[in-house]
């Protein structure tokens, strides 16, 4: 079975999917945390792989860059190849003050400036969340491993270089955690799929500190995120 942006057959992919935003991230994912790990889809470049995680089918795919990207490969992989949930993994500025770099932050919930739930007609403003289990799943994989989380609102925003005057402070006044640019797609599409989704994510920088991780630091950081994920996937492997 192939799609526009996915060519693998059913059953190629687990029940649950990591889903970086980089395609040599998901390589890497697959290389170092799976064994028995193979390539399923390369249309574009965009790695996807299934292997073994503790006898557990896990795979791993990227999802690209911002909204529109993760909204077409999440929606692909839940409605035509059988995938129950995906967390992304990925990196996160920090807007909070109590986020520092280095922190990993589940995101509750996904606020937006994007357009693209008016795509659905609702009559109101949908709420981007993620599920329930997959977070608890989540914060007491942390715990066992002694990481340190925030739980709580994060923004999925649809442009990088933002040009609006103190936008920052406005979101962060409003108890956003960080920012990023994917979770909300995410969220959306499990949404109306009736599937699960949750986004853990990095504290790669900060906006009002200026910190930043050097590529040495984000590998050693990431590394916990990624254990985190795998603790959920197999977790999530009876739902």
């Amino acid at each position: 079975m192939a799609t526009p942006h996915i060519k693998a057959e059913i059953g190629d992919f687990a029940k649950t999917v990591l889903m970086p935003g980089d395609p040599l991230r998901s390589k890497f994912i697959a290389e170092s945390f799976l064994t028995d790990a193979r390539l399923v889809n390369n249309v574009r470049g965009v790695h996807g792989y299934t292997g073994l995680y503790e006898g557990i089918p896990v795979s791993v795919m990227a999802s690209g860059m911002g909204i529109p990207s993760i909204s077409i490969y999440s929606y692909e992989l839940y409605n035509f190849f059988g995938v129950e949930n995906i967390i992304r993994v990925g990196s996160i500025g920090g807007i909070a003050d109590s986020v520092k770099i280095r922190d990993i932050i589940l995101g509750m919930g996904a606020s937006t400036n994007s357009a693209v739930i008016k795509e659905y007609e609702l009559c109101g403003d949908f709420a981007p969340i993620c599920d329930h289990t997959l977070l608890a799943f989540a914060e007491k994989a942390a715990r066992e491993i002694g990481v340190p989380t925030h739980v709580g609102n994060i923004l999925s925003s649809d442009t990088f270089y933002n040009q609006r005057e103190g936008v920052n402070e406005k979101w962060r006044d409003m108890g956003i955690l960080g920012v990023e640019m994917e979770a909300a797609g995410l969220y959306i599409n499990a949404a109306r799929a009736k599937k699960r989704a949750l986004a853990i994510c990095t504290v790669s920088d900060h906006i009002f500190t200026g910190e930043s991780l050097s590529s040495d630091e984000r590998e050693r950081s990431f590394t916990d995120m990624i254990k985190i994920a795998l603790s959920v996937a197999k977790e999530a492997n009876s739902l």
